[in-house]
């Protein structure tokens, strides 16, 4: 079944500002929460399906692609970057979005109090920063795909603790604040009148735990700085200021907590003959005159290596080929686009003698003045029937 349009399934508008798409997605939150609906899988479903609408339109790169390209500008299979890949869980929303509802805790659980709904779940410790990190392609790896090795420093679970950040087992004990639960209940006035909420317990940040001696490696952090080298595929046909996305690919979590994100911004590397114009390559030919009036055959180099093409006689400045087929694929779509070839007439900035001779009796010849005519076209009109 195809995806609903996001900014449908919010109700809001593609100029909607942040602060709107933020109020929009909290309407429809509170709507469909399982809380409000229990036992109810299409109201379930509904929740989730805004939960993934605000989790793109509320990142200004990943609403940019979708604006472009719709859904599968965001398909993490299709290397967008963006939507909650292989399928949500209601732990996925609940750990996302701690600020829609302006609440310390988890949105959801902290306003309808709905702790048991994440199975009695701890959170473990301060999710890790997301890492950053700029991968410059040519336009032939852009043209395959490719797969790079990139050394990155991060910060790393700590192997002496395994991320907990206690010295031993005998340091770690019951947290006496929640008594283990990870959450402390409160009662909150909200406009809908009193309500008992649960929040992270502020002893154990909800771990449930205390640790009394921290671990003389990692001095309780439960991460220590390291060097990885990460393995990252990058699809065929990504474009300059695209993001993507690893995910737990980033800094570690302190105490535990879970890895952040690990994203990929892509930058082109300049060619040497070949210019990019969306999936199109555009090559700038000169030919000399003599070789543009009489015709020739010459190499022009592709992204496929070079390949010879045929000059017609009395091919004029501006004439377009194209090799279909031999410009880049999309990330978004099926195809490749073309190679086009851009023909430019070279004139000679001196001459010899002789050659001025030669050119002075051609120029009275009546086939060197010029006399367009119905056949020869514009630069629009070339363009036009490129693309008709």
């Amino acid at each position: 079944m195809a995806k609903r349009d996001f900014y449908e399934i919010l109700g809001v508008s593609k100029s909607a500002d942040q602060a709107e798409i933020k109020k929009a997605y909290r309407k429809v939150a509170l709507k469909y929460h399982p809380d409000r609906n229990p036992d109810n899988k299409e109201a379930e479903e509904n929740f989730k399906e805004a939960a993934e609408a605000y989790e793109i339109l509320s990142d200004e790169d990943k609403k940019a692609r979708y604006d472009r390209y719709g859904h599968a500008g965001v398909d993490q299979n299709m290397g967008g970057g963006g939507g909650f890949r292989g399928g949500m869980t209601m732990e996925d929303i609940f750990d996302q979005f701690g600020d829609v509802f302006g609440n310390s805790g988890s949105p959801f659980e902290s306003f309808f109090g709905g702790g048991s709904r994440r199975g009695g779940a701890r959170a473990r410790g301060q999710r890790g920063s997301n890492l950053r990190i700029k991968v410059a392609l040519t336009l032939e790896e852009i043209e395959e795909g490719v797969t790079k090795k990139i050394k990155v420093k991060k910060q790393s679970e700590c192997d002496s603790c395994n991320g907990s950040g206690a010295k031993d087992s005998a340091s770690v004990k019951t947290c006496g604040t929640c008594n283990g639960s990870g959450y402390v209940r409160q009662v909150k006035s909200t406009f809908l009148g009193q309500m008992q909420t649960t929040a992270a317990c502020p002893t154990c940040n909800g771990s449930g735990q205390s640790i009394t001696a921290n671990c003389t490696t990692c001095k309780g952090e439960g991460r220590k700085y390291s060097e990885e080298v990460l393995e990252i595929e990058i699809p065929a046909g990504v474009q300059e200021g695209m993001q993507l996305s690893m995910r737990g690919n980033g800094n570690a979590g302190k105490n535990g907590g879970p890895a952040g994100d690990l994203l990929i911004n892509i930058q082109e590397k300049e060619h040497e003959f070949l210019a990019r114009d969306d999936q199109n390559v555009i090559f700038d030919l000169f030919l000399n005159f003599a070789d543009a009036t009489l015709g020739t055959s010459v190499e022009v180099p592709t992204l496929g290596g070079k390949v010879k093409i045929k000059i017609p006689p009395g091919t004029q400045a501006g004439k377009i080929f194209r090799l279909r087929g031999k410009g880049l694929p999309s990330v978004q779509a099926y195809g490749k686009g073309d190679q086009l070839i851009n023909v430019n007439i070279w004139t000679p900035k001196k001459v010899s003698k002789e050659e001025e001779k030669i050119l002075n009796k051609l120029k009275e010849s009546p086939n060197f003045i010029p006399s367009p005519g119905k056949t020869d076209k514009g630069f629009f009109e070339r363009m036009k029937d490129y693309f008709d």
